[in-house]
């Protein structure tokens, strides 16, 4: 099964690039996040400023400037860490997906070289469902894993002279959207 996720070094150089393009829509959401969190953070700055304002001149009683006041900063820490949080998400995203691709590409050759235990824990993180039938071992990748396989396997029954390379190959493209920009 671990065959399945084997792919040559022209597909890994086309999913790397696909990888840097989609990488390209995430950091925009990544950007829109930040800019909201931003946005709602200086809203509460300002009302915080505000509210100050009509403490200091009366309009509203200390009690409820307290109150309010504690409330907007527990919202406003709430809101940093979100920024905190989109902003880790965004360096992982490009490292993570290469390092996935590369165990994937490479799971053949580890799987050959590991000792029992590390092949186990090397099988539990592709496989899910593993059961044993008839004398046959039966098992399902987990995601991504499965669509790595299944489009490796659709590649390589298409390989042939005159077939669609891999750059080209629609499996790999995933679910694009309408606007390629």
């Amino acid at each position: 099964m671990v065959d399945k996720l084997h792919f040559d070094e022209e597909v890994l150089d086309w999913v790397r690039d696909a990888l840097k393009a989609s990488h390209a829509d995430e950091r925009k959401e990544q950007e829109q996040a930040i800019l909201r969190s931003q946005k709602e953070y200086k809203r509460l700055e300002d009302r915080l400023q505000a509210m100050y304002l009509d403490k200091l001149d009366g309009r509203i009683d200390s009690a409820f400037y307290h109150r309010m006041s504690a409330q907007w900063r527990v919202e406003q820490t709430r809101l940093l860490r979100e920024i905190e949080r989109h902003g880790e998400a965004e360096e992982s995203y490009m490292d993570d997906g290469v390092r996935l691709l590369e165990l994937a590409r490479n799971a053949r050759q580890l799987f050959a070289r590991q000792a029992p235990g590390e092949k186990k824990r090397l099988l539990n993180l592709l496989l899910s469902n593993c059961t044993w039938e008839n004398g046959e071992v039966r098992a399902v990748f987990r995601q991504p894993f499965d669509l790595l396989a299944e489009t490796t396997t659709a590649l390589s029954s298409q390989r042939a002279p005159g077939a669609v390379s891999s750059a080209e190959h629609p499996v790999w493209l995933g679910n694009l959207d309408s606007n390629q920009d």
